[in-house]
């Protein structure tokens, strides 16, 4: 089994969403990146925003998407989130989507 896959797993043990503050789930692939607002509590997907179809390199499309998620969570009168990782390190494109995200208005 991979090592992200088991720190992921460790991770979600502790780091829970709710409806007031819910969990910024990423999940990073190669080519894109995938940003969801998860309310843990009914287990529903609040907003959620991904780098399918845009152009650029992965850090670009990183920014775009973090600044998405900002707006749909202002949209949605969501001002901070618990910030979930997966088990991803915190650098590169991960990084730079949390980062704006914050530049967004939203506190994480």
């Amino acid at each position: 089994m991979l090592n992200r896959i088991k720190n992921h797993r460790k991770i979600r043990k502790t780091v829970i969403g709710t409806a007031t503050r819910p969990r910024l789930a990423i999940y990073r692939s190669l080519n894109n990146i995938f940003v969801q607002l998860i309310d843990d509590s009914t287990q529903k997907t609040l907003a959620s925003s991904s780098s399918l179809g845009k152009k650029g390199s992965l850090t670009k499309k990183a920014q775009i998407v973090g600044e998405e998620i900002a707006s749909k969570a202002k949209e949605l009168k969501i001002k901070t989130a618990t910030f979930d990782r997966a088990g991803f390190r915190y650098a590169g494109a991960v990084k730079l989507t949390a980062e704006a995200a914050r530049e967004g208005g939203l506190e994480i």
